[in-house]
């Protein structure tokens, strides 16, 4: 057992401690090849997130240029500036309480 075949030749230095160092070498190898597919194997399955709906404060800011358009009525325009204020002090609270953008 204390011969080890390197490269067609055979050779006589190579200790039992050496041959498993290799040996563990080689499978921590394999592992990380296994690991990398199997990750790039996830990526492909796995479902794409859904698309966010758009922040309230995009919004307001679309139907603000909407309205100076002449697009959207003042009635309309403070209509939807009402629901979107309630929406936009929801997310607003929402992001204080978690300390990040959701």
């Amino acid at each position: 057992m204390g011969r080890f075949r390197v490269g067609g030749l055979i050779s006589e230095y190579l200790t039992p401690h050496v041959i498993h160092v290799i040996e563990l070498l080689i499978s921590l190898a394999l592992l990380a090849v296994l690991v990398a597919v199997a990750a790039v194997v996830i990526r492909k399955i796995r479902p794409k997130p859904i698309q966010q709906e758009p922040m309230a404060g995009d919004l307001l800011l679309k139907y603000r240029e909407m309205h100076s358009r002449g697009e959207l009525s003042d009635t309309e325009f403070r209509t939807i500036k009402t629901k979107l204020g309630e929406q936009l002090r929801d997310e607003l609270r929402d992001e204080g309480e978690t300390g990040y953008d959701a």
